[in-house]
């Protein structure tokens, strides 16, 4: 029984790390920077994006779930025209609102 048990926690364990989103063939170019680093940006709009916070209940790493939300917002800065995302505020529950910004002519 508690081999049963470790044989499904930990690879739940394991994919509370794992990143499940890639960018975009557009998406490679874009990058997320800082507000100082788009003070002579064109503003072009704004995306908010989700990912999953927990699986199975459990919680995920931080960092994964940064990870995913950049990439989405990467994606999503690819298809507005922009080359540069910026965080517009914090992660909340997997979900973050990013603008978007074209800094490159």
């Amino acid at each position: 029984m508690v081999a049963w048990r470790l044989s499904v926690f930990i690879p739940l364990v394991m994919m509370a790390g794992c990143t499940f989103v890639s960018p975009t063939e557009k998406a490679v170019t874009v990058r997320v920077g800082a507000a100082q680093d788009v003070a002579s940006c064109k503003l072009l709009g704004q995306t908010t994006v989700t990912t999953l916070a927990r699986i199975m209940g459990l919680p995920r790493y931080e960092s994964s779930i940064q990870d995913e939300l950049n990439t989405l917002a990467r994606n999503s800065g690819a298809n507005m025209g922009g080359d540069t995302v910026v965080p517009a505020d914090s992660v909340k529950d997997g979900t973050q609102t990013f603008n978007i910004y074209r800094c490159r002519p």
